[in-house]
């Protein structure tokens, strides 16, 4: 089962940096054509956020694992 749940946290994480870079890009280019970036990077703050999260996650499942 925990084997499981790693997995999926694992894809989460990925997902989650997937998600990062993509919105970075989308900062820099409306960056280079010189929009507004502000509500781009609260979105970006966001995933930050939620990454830390799933990266959590994924540590008390590893650490249970361990145990």
């Amino acid at each position: 089962m925990q084997l499981r749940h790693l997995e999926q946290a694992e894809r989460h994480v990925a997902q989650g940096e997937r998600n990062i870079a993509k919105q970075e890009e989308r900062i820099v280019d409306l960056a280079r054509r010189g929009a507004n970036t502000t509500e781009a990077q609260k979105l970006l703050n966001t995933f930050f956020a939620i990454q830390m999260q799933h990266i959590q996650h994924r540590n008390r499942i590893l650490t249970e694992l361990e145990e």
